[in-house]
């Protein structure tokens, strides 16, 4: 079968178009002939870093994680899968599992789900990844009805569906971006846009709450997280997805609020709870079906051997919502 492989990794490193072996369905795991995939930063860090991450596969390797397609085999042990049927996933592409920049994957059927019906394959691709981020964080910090909820980077690919998840869930939303295109898809699901770049954490917070916002949910992350150390309640809630620096944590502190590091590769990476991610998929799928989860997917398309104009256009800080690739 066709695969697209990055032999050696880098920025400046293309992918090569390649034959591999179509993969043989196994226990517990179904073969799915993918009809799209989509990119996210994460799959761009692997390529360009490498080894430099300790979650990236053997070079020559077989990038991408989120899918959609049909499953064509079944393996033993697997239930509530048939042949035929339509699915989605975040199963590959890192450590050893193989990824989905090519025509079929043998996905462990803990890690998927099925299709949303009113999507499109197109559309279901983008979402595995950012969508099971969005709902671990919010349910993460608990969120209920009645509360509101902070979204930083309401825009972005997790952000906009943890609004849409947020309001799902009964939260009145909040959301930080900037420019006329960040705030048009904040107000499209339903959030009060919040431009960072014009008004002060202080000010936006006393403005929409008493006394700070019940949940706030990072996704910009790194220094922003003294913003939400800021906006949160008292007691409240902070989920994060970028974490990776070194921060005092005494405001946190003084305000007894919880801090929750969402890595949502974790099951996959560690062979952990992985049916937690078929749950999820499932029950988002059932929001989705339900009307209330819709990705915002880029304009631009891509077949499998133009992936590196896929990864470049994410790279480019161009692209509105996720970039997908069709086969």
């Amino acid at each position: 079968m066709k695969a697209m492989l990055i032999n050696n990794y880098g920025e400046n490193e293309n992918f090569e178009v390649s034959e591999i072996a179509k993969p043989e369905v196994k226990a517990n795991h179904v073969l799915v002939k993918i009809a799209a995939s989509s990119v996210n930063t994460i799959d761009m860090m692997i390529k360009n870093m490498g080894t430099d991450l300790p979650l990236s596969p053997a070079a020559p390797a077989l990038l991408g994680m989120d899918f959609s397609g049909t499953v064509e085999a079944v393996g033993e042990g697997v239930t509530g899968y048939a042949v035929g049927d339509e699915v989605y996933g975040c199963a590959g592409g890192l450590a050893d599992l193989p990824g989905t920049l090519t025509e079929y994957i043998v996905a462990d059927s803990n890690l998927i789900g099925h299709k949303p019906k009113d999507l499109t394959m197109r559309e279901t691709a983008a979402l595995p990844l950012v969508a099971i981020t969005a709902y671990e964080g919010l349910t993460r910090a608990g969120v209920k009805a009645g509360q509101k909820v902070l979204v930083h980077g309401g825009s972005g690919g997790v952000g906009h569906l943890a609004v849409q998840l947020a309001k799902y869930f009964g939260a009145e939303v909040f959301a930080t971006g900037t420019g006329d295109n960040q705030k048009a898809t904040v107000e499209k699901f339903g959030a009060t846009f919040i431009d960072y770049m014009t008004e002060k954490v202080a000010d936006y917070t006393a403005k929409y709450t008493d006394g700070g916002f019940d949940v706030v949910f990072d996704t910009v992350g790194g220094a922003n997280l003294t913003n939400s150390i800021e906006a949160v309640a008292l007691n409240g809630h902070i989920s994060t997805t970028v974490s990776l620096l070194e921060i005092d944590l005494t405001p946190l502190h003084f305000k007894g609020a919880s801090l929750h590091v969402v890595f949502m590769l974790i099951p996959m990476l560690h062979n952990f709870k992985r049916e937690k991610h078929a749950e999820i998929l499932e029950k988002l799928a059932e929001i989705s079906n339900e009307g209330h989860l819709t990705p915002v997917v880029d304009d631009n398309q891509f077949l499998l051997e133009q992936v590196g104009d896929a990864y470049a256009h994410l790279a480019s800080g161009k692209a509105i919502g996720k970039v997908v690739i069709e086969n």
